[in-house]
């Protein structure tokens, strides 16, 4: 059973929750930050959260105004989270860092690695919004509706409890933010390497717009998991968290560049 932590932060002004897991004792690994989505927790990266620990150091946050963190009054900007999420490495101590984040999520980790280059060593964007092809309220939403239908009923489960938790009021004000943000320009100026992931069967963060992203980073990677939708690491943690590390190994031996063929990846 992997063992966690839960630490309560004041930061600018805002609440915040950081749940943290030891790695392996003596591993010289960097650690494993998750961020999540819009309207989200850490609780859909859980099982993510238990196989990354397998690696190295894992913390997953809730950010302010999700999970059970009061909303805070101003609507903040995607740079605003990612401000405001290197306060909280610094704190915790959990920087230089890999930063993983999903959905709205991917939009914060690249703001932050675009922030402060020296505290990222590496930015995984798990299924990526939003698709500058269809940037629409009621295209995500048409999107996610659909997604719901592919989805595990745990990632149902969680997910709906998740929004009402956050509110619509809450959900509304973050809503603006992701639509508006520019993750394809955004990602150009990454200097880490970067790992664009989808499950294959995502209709929310589809084919072309990750392998846009992908060719758009300096050091961009993609890979798909198989059969898979949005929430890809609730239905295949082992596969996902398997991408993650052959991506960063692959960095690590000087190999994994972005023009070549991904890498295969099991399910789990």
């Amino acid at each position: 059973m992997v063992s966690r932590t839960v630490s309560t932060v004041r930061l600018r002004g805002h609440t915040l929750r950081l749940h943290s897991s030891p790695g392996p004792t003596g591993s010289t690994e960097p650690p494993f930050v998750l961020i999540h989505g819009i309207g989200m927790s850490h609780r859909y990266l859980d099982r993510l959260h238990t196989e990354l620990t397998a690696t190295a150091d894992t913390y997953a946050v809730d950010l302010p105004g999700f999970g059970p963190n009061p909303a805070p009054g101003p609507t903040l900007s995607v740079e605003d989270y990612a401000a405001v999420l290197l306060d909280l490495l610094a704190e915790a101590g959990a920087a230089p860092c890999i930063l993983v984040g999903h959905s709205m999520g991917a939009q914060i980790v690249t703001a932050a690695a675009l922030r402060d280059p020296a505290r990222v060593r590496g930015v995984v964007l798990i299924g990526p919004v939003v698709d500058r092809r269809r940037r629409s309220v009621w295209r995500q939403a048409a999107a996610l509706g659909h997604d719901s239908l592919r989805e595990l009923p745990s990632a149902n489960i969680i997910v709906l409890t998740d929004y009402v938790r956050t509110g619509l009021r809450w959900y509304l004000k973050a809503l603006r933010p992701m639509m508006e943000y520019r993750l394809e320009a955004a990602i150009r100026a990454v200097e880490c390497p970067v790992l664009v992931l989808r499950g294959s069967r995502d209709p929310v963060a589809r084919e072309p717009w990750c392998r846009e992203l992908a060719e758009a980073a300096p050091h961009g990677s993609f890979t798909e998991i198989p059969g898979q939708p949005h929430v890809a690491q609730q239905g295949a943690p082992g596969a996902v968290a398997d991408a993650i590390r052959v991506f960063l190994a692959g960095h690590r031996s000087g190999v994994g560049d972005h023009s070549g063929p991904e890498p295969e990846h099991p399910t789990s």
